[in-house]
């Protein structure tokens, strides 16, 4: 059985099933730009306003991981899809490395929110506005990093890329849905299923496959190299004059302690939230709770 996907049909079951309190949706639309190779950068626009907050997805996601947090802040924002993710191009070399993709985070703002106050990633999107961080200063007022730090290592990923790195295609939506909750215990049974027909698409025979790009494989050595380059994100940290806060996953083994002592050594006056319940996709599982925080740091 086919099933009809519409992208902007499911807010009101994010209403429902966080009680928020929303007098009426919000006006919500994609936009995409062309980048100077020919891609094509795509996002959703929350509200009629210059966004005040722009977010930026992990891998293996997409804008819609935000919905629930937009609909608990009615206020402007912006959700990037990063190239290779959702409606944005994929890269034809491959390489998603956060200092390859801030370029294009940086258009994004300057096209659509040059007057973003806070700029939050979350996982591959935090060390990608890490990256931008350093890279465009003048473009990060305020830096929120969720349940990522540059000390991320394959042992503390392993959960989260054993499930990306699965399988590509499955015979029917019961059995993608049955494996994401699966590698998704702290998320409920329909917020998956909503993330899944805004990260998948069916095949004309009733199969379906995920939308990102999937089309490279590291070899280890290039995994351990790729991770070299990330450390060296420290160094921004180091040298960054923006506020900055770490929204940690209170049940995530992608932060652990010894990465918030170097945080803090790093950058003293770096906030650190423990979001209780949470796992890695912290607005996946507490968006209300990652919402408020947000509301906070903006009111600062």
């Amino acid at each position: 059985m086919l099933i009809n996907y519409d992208e902007f049909s499911m807010f009101g079951e994010n209403i429902s099933e966080y009680s928020l309190k929303v007098s009426a949706l919000p006006k919500v639309e994609r936009i995409s730009c062309s980048l100077s190779d020919g891609r094509t950068l795509s996002a959703l626009k929350w509200g009629t306003q210059s966004p005040e907050i722009t977010f930026v997805h992990g891998s293996a996601q997409n804008a819609h991981t935000w919905d629930t947090v937009a609909l608990a802040m009615g206020i402007s924002v912006l959700a990037i899809d990063l190239p290779g993710h959702g409606y944005s191009s994929w890269r034809s070399d491959g390489n998603y490395e956060p200092s390859v993709l801030a370029p294009d985070v940086a258009t994004a703002i300057e096209t659509w929110a040059p007057k973003t106050r806070l700029v939050v990633g979350m996982s591959l999107g935090g060390l990608t506005t890490l990256a931008l961080a350093g890279q465009r200063p003048d473009l990060v007022s305020s830096l929120v990093s969720v349940d990522i730090t540059p000390g991320v290592n394959s042992e503390k990923a392993k959960a989260i890329t054993d499930f990306v790195n699965g399988p590509q295609s499955f015979a029917s939506f019961e059995d993608l849905l049955a494996r994401t909750i699966e590698h998704n215990p702290t998320r409920s049974e329909s917020s998956l299923r909503r993330g899944i027909l805004h990260n998948a698409k069916q095949q004309p025979d009733g199969s379906w496959q995920w939308r990102y790009d999937r089309s490279t494989h590291p070899s280890p050595q290039d995994t351990t190299k790729r991770l070299d380059r990330l450390s060296a994100l420290w160094d921004v940290i180091s040298q960054l004059e923006c506020p900055m806060t770490l929204v940690r996953g209170g049940t995530s083994p992608v932060v652990d302690d010894d990465d918030v002592a170097e945080l803090k050594r790093r950058k003293p006056n770096c906030e650190v939230i423990v979001v209780d319940g949470a796992g890695h996709s912290v607005q996946g599982d507490r968006p209300v709770e990652l919402a408020v925080a947000l509301t906070r740091i903006l009111a600062a």
